[in-house]
């Protein structure tokens, strides 16, 4: 999960963190970085009564800040869920979770720090604080990362410095039962009760179901560059990203009503027969239901379309894809506004919107507004479908 973005401070103008930080955002400077892939596992696990809440406010530290109590129920079975966060990179071009202005730059130097220890700097994601403790109130959190140790438990003392949340529970590259790949055989419960936070897809092999995509965090201009990206990172902009609407707020929001969903009493089945993958995949579903999209010069000729992430990623959300234009169609997703297709939507009066509308969605838990990704017409368009 994106909770921070690590730039090296070799240099010696790193001794000084305020020149540091005027430097990164006056000059944008393209020092290499060391970036970490950053992901959270979150295992469901057993539902608190509101009734202990209290008496475990300060006696239960195993639990974290604010443990919480028991209940009498099934749920007494089922270990709380886990959260893994490791250390991150940030957000991505798509997902479009907007940058706001620094108030002064005092802020942003009070989220960067130092790792004399592994030669880093390191920059916290806005809301992290605020995540981790809301988080803990619903889950039992690891950090996993396919950093070694040493980097591993100095994310730990940055983004737990009292203990609270973590413990021992910090899982590294090391611990990990197959190179280069992270697996739920080295976390504690049932595969059925956990959600993973990462950045990355393709380490979650086996564990697809259970991954919720975070979207990078991109703070040095260092990170848009080992990443590929053309646009200005946020120290550039002189920007971040939005403690009320920014990645870690969106995906807590898809947390609790997840949490809320698999415990809830009103469901008649035993708790221990569900399986928050299926919880998942339903709350997912409802961010695009009820559109139809048709796709224009978006996959490679003679490509199957059904076998491209963008296909796949649209029918996740729930929506409806299909190759035939007709008047149930909502949405044409191209790349040129000049295509048949396109040409079509637009006589049509339906939505004609650029890929990143659907990788946004997905990203953001929620529909975006069509007029946010306009298409343009290609000079090189020549009846394209």
């Amino acid at each position: 999960m994106s909770l921070t973005v690590d730039s090296p401070a070799h240099s010696s103008s790193s001794d000084d963190l305020a020149a540091f930080l005027d430097a990164e955002l006056e000059t944008a400077s393209g020092t290499s970085s060391e970036l970490e892939d950053v992901e959270a596992e979150v295992e469901e696990g057993e539902e608190e009564g509101k009734d202990d809440e209290e008496q475990y406010e300060d006696e239960n530290e195993d639990w974290g800040e604010d443990g919480d109590g028991k209940d009498n129920s099934d749920a007494s079975r089922i270990k709380r869920r886990r959260v893994a966060i490791d250390e991150c990179t940030g957000d991505t071009e798509s997902s479009k979770s907007r940058g706001e202005p620094a108030e002064t730059s005092d802020a942003l130097k009070s989220s960067l720090f130092r790792l004399d220890r592994i030669h880093m700097m390191t920059k916290l994601r806005p809301f992290v604080n605020n995540f981790l403790k809301e988080a803990s109130d619903l889950f039992e959190m690891y950090i996993y990362t396919m950093g070694e140790r040493p980097y591993a438990l100095e994310m730990a003392k940055l983004l737990d410095p009292r203990d609270v949340y973590f413990h021992s529970r910090v899982i590294a590259q090391g611990d990990s039962t197959q190179r280069h790949q992270k697996g739920l055989d080295i976390v504690l419960g049932q595969e059925s009760s956990v959600l993973i936070l990462d950045d990355t897809e393709v380490v979650w092999g086996k564990h697809k179901e259970n991954l919720i995509l975070m979207d990078r965090y991109h703070f040095f201009a260092s990170s848009c560059q080992q990443f590929g990206f053309d646009s200005k990172s946020l120290s550039q902009l002189k920007s971040d990203e939005s403690e009320e609407n920014g990645a870690l707020a969106t995906v807590l929001a898809v947390l609790k009503r997840i949490h809320g969903i698999f415990f809830d009493q009103k469901r008649g089945d035993n708790l221990l027969d569900r399986d928050v993958r299926e919880v998942l995949k339903g709350v997912r579903k409802e961010v695009l239901e009820g559109c139809k999209i048709v796709f224009s010069r978006v996959f490679p000729t003679k490509f199957h379309a059904e076998n491209h992430h963008l296909w796949r990623m649209a029918e996740q959300l729930g929506a409806t894809c299909t190759t035939e234009l007709d008047q149930s169609v909502t949405h044409v997703v191209s790349m040129d506004a000049g295509t048949e297709k396109s040409r079509w939507a637009q006589k049509e009066n339906k939505f004609l919107v650029h890929p990143k509308w659907i990788e946004a969605a997905n990203y953001l838990w929620k529909k975006q507004a069509e007029e946010n990704f306009p298409v343009t017409v290609s000079v090189s368009t020549t009846n394209n479908k």
